[in-house]
């Protein structure tokens, strides 16, 4: 039986705002009993840092009409009937199709897509106001099998290093899983291929540093027991997990902004839908003050270029993309060694 409608009071620029919630007690994590009108309120307590980190973008929700454990779909742009405070804004995909594509202007915008069911918000590198232009360099430290966090964290430590020496500052969140997100407040000067080439350019030095514990192979089967440094997620429209988005996982587990002095040491899994708010009140937000002094990629780029001088060349781009100048075959190398196997 449907629990009835309630109605959340959620503070506003503009003043508060009335969002309606149907079934507030259907459960999204069954395992730990979290039900849309709590994650409504999770959003509404982490207010401040969440619009901070995905606020103002283009934005895809992973919604989940079934809670996590069903089928899960994106939205992107706003469905009919959405209040006049949800917004959007047009810009430009891989494909040179343009649409119009969702942004969060304020808090209530991301707790009527709660209502919806959204569990995981995925904003853009870029600002609505801006979109072609990132201002934000992201890097996903990827652990494969037979690695963790552990590998991970020794990876962020070096890769903090190589993009100190480029000039630019690094801030680090887990993913809500096993990996960690380096990010980089950067000058929206360049166009997300730029944005790319820097951090191929930055994941090539951090494997040239640790060649036994990173990798930047893009097919699974080269990788080895290594943490893949994902390159792609650089790309227009290829996002991650924004900062104190939860995930769909069975624990509510939060993609979580850190220090770097408390990395060693984390553990991932103790941030949670219900733990954060908490976490926020006594700690604060590690994010804060991120953005006001953005950096430059010059230097990464002057890294591509080397090493396109010294012959290494463009790396595969996802399989949904269009063929890209330069770009090897999108074949996987064992088949390309095997062409007549199935």
């Amino acid at each position: 039986m449907a629990s009835p409608r309630i109605t959340l009071t959620v503070p506003g620029p503009e003043g508060d705002r009335e969002v309606s919630i149907s079934n507030p007690d259907r459960v999204l994590w069954p395992e730990v009993g979290i039900t849309k009108r709590e994650l409504a309120e999770y959003l509404i307590a982490v207010a401040e840092p969440f619009i901070a980190a995905n606020g103002h973008r283009p934005v895809s929700l992973e919604r989940f009409p079934e809670g996590v454990g069903g089928k899960a779909f994106f939205s992107k742009n706003p469905p009919k009937g959405a209040p006049a405070f949800v917004e959007a804004v047009t810009v430009t995909y891989n494909s040179g199709r343009r649409h119009p594509q969702l942004f969060l202007g304020e808090i209530a915008s991301a707790v009527w897509a709660a209502q919806m069911n959204t569990i995981v918000f995925h904003p853009w590198a870029s600002l609505a106001s801006d979109a072609d232009h990132p201002i934000e360099l992201r890097i996903d430290l990827d652990p494969q099998p037979g690695t963790g966090i552990a590998e991970a964290v020794t990876a962020a430590h070096e890769l903090r290093a190589v993009l100190h020496e480029a000039g630019l500052e690094a801030w680090i969140k887990t993913s809500g899983n096993r990996g960690l997100h380096v990010f980089c407040p950067i000058e929206p000067t360049h166009e997300f291929l730029d944005v790319r080439h820097a951090v191929i350019a930055a994941a090539r030095e951090l494997e040239r540093r640790m060649p036994d514990a990173v990798t930047t192979n893009w097919w699974k089967e080269e990788r080895g027991e290594r943490v893949f440094v994902d390159f792609n997620q650089a790309n227009r429209d290829r996002t991650m997990a924004g900062a104190y988005s939860p995930r769909a996982l069975s624990t509510a587990t939060v993609s979580t902004p850190v220090s770097w002095d408390e990395l060693d040491g984390l553990d991932p899994l103790a941030f949670t839908v219900r733990s954060i708010p908490g976490r926020l009140a006594s700690v604060g937000d590690p994010w804060a003050g991120f953005g006001e002094k953005p950096g430059r990629i010059d230097t990464l780029l002057q890294w591509w270029q080397r090493d396109l001088d010294d012959g290494l060349g463009e790396l595969p781009f996802p399989p949904e993309f269009p063929k890209m100048p330069g770009e090897p075959p999108r074949v996987q190398p064992s088949r390309a060694k095997n062409p007549s196997s199935d």
